[in-house]
Formats: C-alpha cells, sequence, structure tokens
C-alpha cells in the first residue's frame, strides 16, 4: 500500500528501512484515508504513530498554510517523538510542522505558529491555551489525533479535550491509540464521535518482537545483586521497572554502590532533568534505567536490549506495556521478570493468559543458564591423617 502514498513518503519509507506494514497499519491507514474516526488497539512497540502519520501527511494540502492536522500527546517526551516522526516523514515536501508543549516558552511557539505549520503536535493545555489565545488557529483542521488516549484519561484532561474538539470543524477526523483501551476509555472516546470503527490488533505479548521472556526467581533481598549481573552481561541496555516511584532513587543509590551506572526517570522531573538522563542512557554512559510505568510512558528508545521487572508488574495490560521497550519493530529483545516465589505463582498466571511460556533461569558465570552446574565435590586426601592417640 505504501505505492499509493505521496511519493515523499515512499521515500521516507524506503529511507527508514521498512520492509511492510503491521497488522495496524494494514487496518488503520485505508480507514483514515476513507476519513474515518477510528478507536485503535494495538500493542507497544507495532508502529502506532505511522498508522495515522502515513494517511494523514498522505492527504495533507500544502497549498492551505494553516494547521491540517494536530496530534495530541499526555507527555513532553511522546509529543518531541511524535514530531520528530513528522519531520522525517515531511523530509523532501514543502510540509511542515510544529511542536507546542506546556513548560516552553511561549512566546516562541506563537512564533513558530506565525510561519503556518500544517502538523501541530502538542500537550492538551498547551494547544488549547494557544487557542483561546486565538493563536492557533483551527478552522482548517481536516483531524486531531489522541496518542495515548488512556493516559489523557487518567490524567483527567477530558474538558479541555472537548474545548479543543469544539474549536474544529465537524467534518474532521478524530482517531483515539493506544496500547490499551479498555471498555470504560472506548466509552469516553465514543463519547467524543457519533460512529467510529474500532480496530483492535491483539497480538500476542512475544509476537512484538524476537522476544525471548525469562525469569529468575529467589530471595527479595537478592533482586539487586540479580539486576547487577544482568546489566554486566554483553552489550546490555536494560531499563528496569518499579511499581513504587519513591523507591526509584533509593534503588538507584543501591545499584550505584554495586558499580552499576544507573539512572533514574521520574514522572515529576524537569524537561532538562530528564533530557539529559535520556542522552546518557542512549550514549551508553548508563547501563540501567530505573522507572516507574507513569515516568516511562512514551518513552521510546532504540537500542534497549533488556526490560527488568524489577518489582512484578500488577496487571497482565501492565506487563504487556513494560515488555514492548524492548524488541520493537521486530528486533530482538529480552524480557527478565525477577521474582521471589510467592510472584512466581502469579507470573505463571501470566503466561497461561498470554499464551507463552516463561523461561526459568539461573545466572551463572555472566549468562543465563536453565540450572546451575553442580558444585564439584573435594578431593579426599590420599594421605588419611594419623589417628590420634589418647596419651
Amino acid at each position: 500500500m505504501i505505492t499509493n502514498l505521496q511519493p515523499f513518503l515512499q521515500t521516507a519509507w524506503e529511507k527508514a528501512g521498512f520492509q511492510q506494514y503491521t497488522d495496524v497499519q494494514k487496518s488503520v491507514i485505508p480507514l483514515i484515508l476513507e476519513g474515518k474516526d477510528v478507536i485503535a488497539e494495538s500493542p507497544t512497540g507495532t508502529g502506532k504513530t505511522l498508522a495515522y502519520l502515513l494517511p494523514l501527511l498522505h492527504k495533507v494540502n500544502p497549498a492551505i498554510q494553516n494547521p491540517q492536522i494536530v496530534i495530541l500527546s499526555p507527555t513532553r517526551e511522546l509529543v518531541m517523538q511524535i514530531h520528530s516522526e513528522v519531520q522525517k516523514f515531511t523530509e523532501g515536501s514543502v510540509i511542515t510542522g510544529a511542536s507546542l508543549i506546556g513548560g516552553a516558552d511561549i512566546k516562541r511557539q506563537v512564533e513558530r505558529l506565525k510561519k503556518h505549520p500544517q502538523v501541530i503536535t502538542g500537550s492538551p493545555g498547551r494547544v488549547q491555551e494557544l487557542i483561546r489565545m486565538k493563536k492557533l488557529k483551527m478552522h482548517e483542521v481536516t483531524a486531531i489525533v489522541f496518542d495515548e488516549f488512556d493516559q489523557m484519561i487518567k490524567q483527567d484532561v477530558s474538558p479541555l479535550l472537548a474545548d479543543i474538539i469544539k474549536s474544529t470543524v465537524r467534518s474532521r477526523e478524530l482517531l483515539f491509540f493506544s496500547a490499551t483501551i479498555p471498555k470504560a476509555i472506548e466509552d469516553k472516546a465514543r463519547a467524543f464521535t457519533a460512529d467510529p470503527e474500532v480496530v483492535r490488533i491483539k497480538q500476542r505479548v512475544e509476537a512484538a518482537g524476537r522476544v525471548k521472556h525469562l525469569y529468575i526467581s529467589g530471595e527479595y533481598r537478592d533482586k539487586l545483586e540479580n539486576v547487577r549481573k544482568i546489566t554486566h552481561m554483553d552489550g546490555v541496555k536494560a531499563i528496569a521497572f518499579l511499581n513504587d516511584p519513591f523507591r526509584l532513587d533509593e534503588m538507584a543509590s543501591k545499584l550505584r554502590f554495586r558499580k552499576v551506572a544507573a539512572g533514574v526517570v521520574h514522572s515529576e522531573a524537569t524537561k532538562q532533568e530528564r533530557a539529559a538522563t535520556l542522552r546518557d542512557f542512549r550514549n551508553g554512559k548508563i547501563q540501567v534505567l530505573l522507572a516507574t510505568d507513569v515516568a516511562a510512558r512514551g518513552l521510546d528508545i532504540e537500542g534497549v536490549t533488556h526490560v527488568i521487572h524489577l518489582d512484578f508488574p500488577n496487571t497482565v495490560d501492565q506487563y504487556i506495556h513494560r515488555s514492548g521497550r524492548t524488541g520493537r519493530m521486530g528486533k530482538e529483545g529480552t524480557v527478565i521478570s525477577v521474582v521471589t516465589a510467592g510472584e512466581e505463582q502469579k507470573l505463571l498466571q501470566f503466561a497461561k493468559k498470554l499464551g507463552i511460556q516463561f523461561e526459568k533461569m539461573e545466572i551463572y558465570k555472566g549468562d543465563f543458564v536453565t540450572k546451575k552446574p553442580p558444585a564439584p565435590k573435594k578431593k579426599q586426601s590420599t594421605f588419611p591423617g594419623r589417628k590420634q592417640t589418647r596419651s
């Protein structure tokens, strides 16, 4: 189908090295080209961004010097990642884009809007603010994308989204995307649109790439030592997940004491702090990045070799979200759950629900093994000791 799209998109597709559409792209692209509203659920790492970008960019009218596409996202990192994809896939065309995020200089963003970008990527709060200031004109907008829609609902920004939708013409498309869209979230999306097409890609977790799912069972006190051993294996670039954000710094400190280059991604960190940590991680200065699900939402870091469940996830969906940080777009990856005996039982329940088999492993001489070899027996002396005699 890529041959049916604009030449600049075909060139960017080939340059990116893609061979064929993913399942979500096959399902969604024709619907968007037809002008349908869409609610799409597809696992992390399956190409959702291009599923909406390719058809929307194909339909942009370069002659119209006003925003035509608005893409909303719940985190600054995801806004910038999507904006980067817009830049990559509009190369060779006259289509331009702008990113609008909270916390950045609003005057500079107003100046960007004066250059008449056709594609806007932004956070709901900042986009609404610029609409109310009459700096962001929405009368030519033909589509609004809600990326990671479930997280926006959890952030309780529905009133903002409603205001943004009301600022556009009724004929525009509304496109809702997320890795998980339970019934309650689907109902929220349906409240914004009359007759959406619902697409659910129920891809099995291991099919997201050539991903191995392993686990190590032991005492709780041994968890960090196992993480240390994993990070000291060759070529490991890992993200380790915890459930409690207040333990991130404590765990990172303990790992550093064990000579592990550990970094932390806080959801409350400043833009500059997060950017510096992620840069060090990408450059290999950090071996393992500790994060919670909220902090890691929207992170798309190339080359993550391992995902470590340091704290075991509470739900299957949580396991899928975390695990999707490795093995993206068909690449290899390893997911390791570091569990206690009690957590092992829950892990095996997850395995049944996901339809996959988790391999139980131990770490021996810097590698994963199914079972450590037995310790060699001590050799008996060929010279038996003298018998002691009582005097």
